[in-house]
């Protein structure tokens, strides 16, 4: 979000990943909710999968916006979209 930034140590744990949680889902550029942020450490660990490496930088760079000078470990994995299966049909 912009204008919002925080020191890693300086905002309790469970208070940086949620603001971390909203920021990736609000931001047109990521808008993601499928990925897990933890806090180890110090260090901000991103966890979870995306259908791509530009996708999967993104969420790093944007935790980077919010957290200066953060320790940041992206674990996110790239994978393929899933195809979408049988359509139902409702009565």
């Amino acid at each position: 979000m912009p204008g919002t930034t925080h020191e890693p140590g300086s905002t309790p744990p469970q208070y940086l990943v949620a603001r971390l949680r909203r920021a990736l889902a609000e931001d047109p550029r990521t808008a993601e909710l499928g990925v897990q942020i933890h806090i180890r450490g110090g260090v901000v660990v991103l966890d979870g999968e995306v259908t791509s490496a530009e996708r999967k930088q993104r969420l790093e760079d944007t935790v980077r916006e919010l957290v200066p000078g953060a320790r940041i470990h992206n674990e996110v994995r790239v994978g393929t979209p899933a195809q979408p299966g049988p359509s139902e049909e409702l009565r």
